[in-house]
């Protein structure tokens, strides 16, 4: 199945929804390459974005589970970067 790279964001409207998000993002850590997280304390909320690597299914399956969690909002965009189960990479240069 193809690769893909991408990215998330992910907007924690509650507090309370933190620990959840955290134990579904340790479920895929090994699709996730980077994670950047800034508490915005004065707005209470947080924002987490990473970057994702692997096929569509598991970044779905991600994306899916984490738009699932009350109080949490998800955005993704996938690269059209792929690779390919024998390494082989392409770039679609349309956009």
């Amino acid at each position: 199945m193809e690769k893909r790279i991408g990215l998330v964001s992910i907007l924690i409207l509650h507090n309370d929804a933190v620990q959840t998000v955290n134990a579904v993002l340790s479920q895929y850590a090994d699709s996730i390459d980077a994670r950047l997280g800034l508490p915005m304390r004065h707005r209470n909320i947080s924002l987490i974005a990473i970057v994702v690597e692997g096929d569509t299914d598991t970044i779905g399956a991600l994306t899916g589970k984490l738009g699932k969690i009350s109080g949490v909002k998800v955005k993704s965009v996938l690269t059209s970067y792929k690779e390919d189960d024998d390494g082989d990479t392409s770039h679609n240069t349309k956009t």
